[in-house]
């Protein structure tokens, strides 16, 4: 069968073109060769479906990325190519200049919209031929074939300016047959893993996207600074949500009435326990904003409580990681007045493994082990109005705001570091010098400062919180990865 001879009038050459002000990207390829993934992390959206098995994306679908309010980019994920011979069979058939190629593949799409067969390669051309340019994802991992060059072909005959991403989803290695192969079709050959990009690979992608066109150069460069003062507002944003969770935490008080003339064990025991699940409470809502302002709504954990594989807020083990060792308490105390009367007792609350015996000399021959049942005095309150209630805080446990501070600090991080492409139960692995990457002396001095007014249970000014805010800040911006 013969090449057709296509005629085309002028006023149907010009294809439709979507009207927006900010660059689009149809990520493209092969099914299973990481499409979804790279949307996701590039996206920083953790929504995006993201299956081992085919055909899991059967509909384009858009992903903008969104600083305050202003589109930065926006990614269509696409089902994989499916008949790309056929189509490429098609578009061959027409004898046409390079300049009318793109309007015979706007002519397959619109002679073939309602076709079943070629609905994947129509669900992934119309965003591209709306304007959109071409990301081309291939596997690395598994060697290049001549099956990948109709597909290549057809994104060819687009028009659209494109770019390749070598994805590499298993250890194996073939990506310098892929650059020889793909550098015949692509203006430009990048490799990205989505499951381990940092901020500036992102970038690095986004620069190399301003390369494809023209006239992407100045709204791709206005991304990336956008892009870059998100990244400043997610963390100042998460340190309000620690400042406030420490101040919280710290300042609360829980309260128990109780009709009897004495309150019995049970009513004790009670308040104690109300007291650390309000405490439990407010750690798991503050990680759970966490996760929000890093766009990790959809994070999976083992627990329903904590993400730190079985240690609890309370547990001598979670003190033994996150808090202050018996000479950085002491030296925190002496610094801060801790150090007088019955305050030495809670100072050591919840140090079990690390208070010795000779510390106990030290401050005067106080009890060397005590548990985190003395995190604040429970004190019997209202007996001349003739109602009486227990009472449990403001913290008076000099060592608990550390761990908390420290939990806290460890999760964002862990947040903050982990891309959007990866699925499946968070892994919180344990590192036992986190507290020393964190906490250095002059800070932990700053700390107890704030901790102190905490303790008081009078109310913060703002200026005080921001400033409290301020040093939590500091510590987030040289966690996080850059």
């Amino acid at each position: 069968m013969g090449k057709k001879t296509l005629y085309i009038k002028p006023q149907e050459s010009m294809v439709k073109k979507m009207n927006t002000a900010h660059p689009m990207f149809a990520v493209v390829g092969h099914p299973n060769k990481g499409k979804s993934s790279i949307v996701s992390s590039l996206a920083l959206d953790d929504s995006v479906q993201i299956s081992d098995t085919p055909g899991t994306t059967t509909k384009k679908r858009s992903f903008p990325l969104k600083v305050d309010g202003k589109i930065l980019y926006e990614l269509f994920d696409t089902p994989g190519f499916q008949r790309a011979r056929r189509v490429l069979s098609w578009l061959e058939q027409h004898d046409v200049p390079a300049d009318k190629k793109h309007e015979v593949v706007q002519m397959f799409i619109n002679e073939h919209k309602e076709d079943v067969r070629f609905s994947d390669e129509i669900e992934l051309l119309e965003p591209i031929m709306n304007g959109a340019g071409i990301i081309y994802v291939v596997d690395g991992s598994k060697p290049y074939g001549e099956e990948y060059e109709a597909e290549m072909e057809i994104l060819r005959w687009t028009g659209q300016p494109s770019m390749a991403l070598i994805n590499h989803i298993d250890e194996t290695d073939y990506s310098i047959e892929w650059k020889r192969a793909l550098g015949h079709y692509f203006k430009m050959v990048r490799t990205f893993n989505p499951m381990e990009t940092t901020r500036l690979q992102h970038i690095s992608i986004l620069e190399s996207m301003a390369q494809l066109k023209e006239e992407w150069i100045a709204p791709v460069k206005a991304s990336i600074k956008l892009f870059e003062k998100y990244q400043e507002q997610m963390i100042e944003r998460s340190s309000a949500a620690i400042a406030r969770l420490l101040y919280e935490s710290v300042s609360t008080v829980e309260q128990l009435s109780f009709s009897s003339k004495e309150a019995s064990k049970e009513e004790k025991e009670k308040i104690a326990r109300n007291y650390k699940d309000k405490l439990r409470e407010l750690e798991v809502s503050t990680q759970k904003k966490i996760e929000q302002i890093w766009n990790h709504d959809h994070l999976k954990k083992e627990q329903k409580l904590l993400a730190f594989e079985g240690m609890d807020l309370f547990s001598e083990e979670t003190a033994s990681v996150f808090g202050l060792t018996k000479k950085e308490l002491l030296i925190t105390a002496a610094t801060s007045g801790a150090v007088t009367g019955a305050g030495v007792d809670l100072l050591f609350a919840g140090h079990t493994l690390l208070l010795g015996a000779g510390v106990g000399a030290v401050v005067g021959g106080v009890g060397a082990y005590f548990g985190f049942n003395e995190l604040s005095e429970v004190k019997v309150l209202g007996k001349i109005l003739g109602k009486r209630y227990l009472e449990m805080g403001p913290m008076e446990n000099r060592n608990f705001p550390y761990i908390l501070l420290g939990r806290a600090i460890y999760h964002t991080t862990q947040i903050a570091n982990r891309s959007h492409a990866l699925r499946g139960v968070i892994d919180i692995d344990m590192d036992s010098t986190f507290k020393e990457k964190w906490l250095r002396d002059d800070l932990r001095k700053a700390l107890e400062k704030y901790h102190k007014k905490f303790r008081s249970g009078k109310e913060m000014e703002a200026e005080e919180l921001a400033e409290y805010e301020g040093l939590i800040k500091g510590v987030l911006e040289r966690m996080i990865e850059k």
